[in-house]
């Protein structure tokens, strides 16, 4: 079994999976929508990734008449989204973690040093 992310596919391959002419693969890199990784020979290898990527594509195209441009708007809102989703997990778990510590960190406290000495006033 191959790691999602690691290009293995060929063209070809791909092309004949998605039920696809291998120039609209091609298209679509030029039109900047999918990036495939290269061999040392140039050839183009894609990942599962990849594929679940050109699979939303079609999708957007066939099924509900999104040109190109408007798949290239979409892709981007959705990474853009999944970058907030990602950093709103990430905020989360530290506010769980400071809820159970029952104290803030000193690098994200307010008052970071404390002075030794305090100053006594007195009214004569």
């Amino acid at each position: 079994m191959h790691h999602y992310d690691e290009p293995v596919y060929l063209i070809s391959i791909v092309a004949k999976i998605l039920d696809i002419h291998p120039q609209t693969l091609r298209q679509y890199e030029r039109e900047n929508l999918i990036n495939p990784s290269r061999s040392d020979g140039r050839i183009r290898l894609y990942s599962q990734r990849d594929i679940d990527k050109i699979k939303l594509i079609l999708r957007l195209t066939r099924e509900l008449g999104v040109n190109l441009a408007g798949v290239d708007i979409i892709l981007n809102l959705k990474e853009t989204i999944d970058a907030m989703e990602k950093e709103i997990a990430e905020l989360r778990h530290e506010v769980e973690v400071a809820k159970n510590a029952h104290s803030v960190a000193p690098e994200k406290s307010l008052v970071t040093k404390k002075s030794l000495y305090e100053m006594i006033v007195f009214k004569e």
